[in-house]
């Protein structure tokens, strides 16, 4: 049986989390099969991704790929954004105040 090489496991999912500096937070769901009811059921879990760049932002959807431990808990790398979040009213709201 050949091995195969290069070939590094990835998952997509939502960023949660931005708040720590070159690390983000994503969530990945999933939808499987209850062993013994077979009802699909939602499972979801966290993985700390390294974000050297700062690109991701919250609540975009991202693809992130795995590699060696970079501390105790990050053990994944962001690879792309795949979308962005839709920004919610940034503008400032214009006062109407008379000098």
């Amino acid at each position: 049986m050949a091995e195969q090489h290069g070939f590094k496991n990835e998952k997509v999912g939502e960023v949660v989390s931005t708040k720590m500096e070159k690390t983000i937070v994503v969530e990945v769901s999933r939808r499987v099969p209850h062993p013994l009811y077979k009802r699909i059921i939602g499972k979801r879990k966290k993985f700390y991704a390294h974000d050297a760049e700062g690109k991701a932002k919250l609540g975009d959807v991202v693809r992130i790929v795995e590699c060696r431990p970079l501390s105790k808990l990050k053990r994944w790398q962001l690879a792309e954004v795949v979308r962005r979040a839709a920004q919610v009213g940034a503008q400032p709201v214009e006062l109407d105040v008379k000098v």
